[in-house]
């Protein structure tokens, strides 16, 4: 059945009066959660701790703010909110604030009902028209938000300034009927966060110049960081006190909850040929979470969850480089690939004076070994790898190519006893594809340096461990650290 198309014919399909926004959300959320339907698809992450406040916050029909670091899917979590919205609402044809047909607000719409009554042409609108977004910056203006003066309307419709008709409509009344989110909120001016007072207390706004409140239906949605990071601005107090719901977002909980959404995010699926061993995946994702705990990044930064993303693409770019000189299928990554990553991590975290005395890289050197080998401990942590560990303190040395091809890295392996017998563990059997074999055989031996222990140079490779070398190495970043405490003191 086709939907109405003029005020005559909506009357006659829809008795009751429509409700309002919030009251629209809330029923099709009772319903989605009697129903047992997903709540937010896409969002994960939150199922337990930050999907059940907002859950709470539409039942009560509060206004909202998220707070959080960057990168925690905040402005993705209110673009969710349009599915709690109705598929449909009717509107008047032509009106920028998406007018109730039965409850005109403009002067323009009423002055059209009045002339046209049960003919006024009604148009229909879906959930994404409905909802207005804005990234807060220092030079908003209140017109921006929430309207002025027209002149050249005036000038075009003979209409003198006093005239309602010659409103300019900011982009809150813009949404009425519909969900308003507003981005970083402390960047925006405080004389401008002023001029919210009214719509989250007393639903209505008052454009300049004009004695008129329009009471705009709507739900107010905001984002923002922390303010002791921010330090741009700050959220007035009387404007916090007016929104209803504070909510706290965070970064992934677990290892596996940051793998799922790496994984849903990160552009891998390229070809049939890519094939990302899961080990890999969470060493990329490792690396995130040893940046998050590291003393030497700022944590009041964060790390975003765009690190991994980043940084997975960037993994399985340099194995498909490979693949393609040396002609060879599958591309699968090794954790050389993850070092060539670099250039992903370094730009994704802000040091502390501590990790800019040893540089970026250096940092995101180290993050990788320490997330190869906890990865390590997990998959391998049982394994007895004395064999390969004799080997290397009875002399042996091995130096792995990044652009090697897969065969001529098995080969290499091969040279060191026992090595190939624990692929199968990395779900690389040693008689299966080189590609396969040659990253889980890299795996091993990164884990065993990353655990020291065998050792690793540029120019030789993988060597026995230099017991000396490395008490001088301690020795050495103990003695920086203790300067480092004199400055500060």
């Amino acid at each position: 059945m086709s939907q109405p198309r003029t005020l005559g014919e909506l009357k006659r399909l829809q008795t009751a009066p429509r409700p309002s926004v919030r009251e629209e959300m809330r029923r099709n959320l009772v319903g989605k959660l009697a129903a047992g339907k997903t709540l937010f698809p896409g969002v994960l992450g939150y199922e337990d701790t930050v999907i059940p406040q907002v859950v709470n916050a539409v039942l009560s029909r509060h206004h909202v703010i998220l707070l959080g670091l960057r990168g925690q899917a905040k402005s993705r979590l209110l673009r969710s909110l349009t599915t709690l919205l109705d598929p449909l609402v009717p509107v008047i044809e032509g009106c920028e604030i998406h007018d109730d047909p039965a409850r005109p607000l403009c002067r323009r719409c009423r002055d059209l009902v009045a002339e046209r009554g049960d003919e006024t042409p009604v148009a229909w609108v879906g959930p994404m028209q409905r909802y207005v977004e804005k990234l807060a910056t220092p030079d908003v203006t209140i017109a921006d938000i929430i309207g002025d003066v027209d002149p050249i309307r005036a000038a075009r419709g003979g209409h003198d300034l006093s005239s309602e008709l010659t409103m300019h409509y900011g982009l809150l009344p813009r949404a009425h009927r519909g969900i308003f989110a507003l981005n970083e909120l402390p960047d925006l001016a405080g004389r401008i966060q002023v001029g919210l007072f009214n719509i989250l207390q007393e639903g209505d706004v008052q454009i300049k110049g004009y004695p008129v409140r329009l009471p705009i239906d709507v739900l107010m949605a905001f984002t923002a960081n922390p303010e002791d990071y921010t330090a741009r601005g700050k959220i007035i107090t009387p404007l916090k006190d007016r929104i209803g719901s504070e909510i706290r977002t965070h970064y992934p909980a677990t290892l596996e909850q940051g793998v799922a959404i790496t994984q849903q995010e990160s552009w891998t699926e390229r070809s049939p040929e890519v094939h990302i061993p899961r080990y890999l995946r969470e060493v990329v994702e490792g690396v995130a979470f040893a940046a998050r705990r590291d003393k030497k990044i700022d944590r009041r930064s964060g790390v975003s969850q765009r690190l991994p993303i980043s940084a997975l693409e960037n993994v399985v770019s340099n194995a498909e480089r490979r693949a393609l000189l040396g002609r060879e299928s599958p591309v699968v990554p090794r954790i050389s690939d993850v070092y060539a990553a670099l250039p992903s991590l370094t730009g994704k975290f802000e040091l502390e004076y501590e990790g800019e005395l040893v540089g970026a890289e250096q940092v995101g050197r180290d993050l990788i070994r320490q997330s190869v080998g906890e990865v390590f401990s997990v998959y391998l942590g049982s394994v007895n790898f004395r064999p390969v560990i004799a080997h290397f303190e009875g002399g042996g040395t091995l130096k792995l190519r990044d652009d090697a091809r897969a065969e001529d890295v098995v080969s290499q392996l091969g040279r060191v006893p026992e090595l190939l017998d624990h692929v199968g563990v990395l779900g690389a059997p040693s008689e299966g594809p080189a590609p396969l074999v040659a990253s889980a055989g890299e795996f091993i031996l990164e884990g065993l340096w990353a655990q020291k222990k065998i050792g690793r140079s540029d120019d030789r490779g993988y060597v026995a461990v230099e017991r000396r070398a490395d008490l001088e190495v301690d020795l050495e970043r103990l003695e920086r650290l203790r300067n480092l405490k004199k400055q500060v003191n």
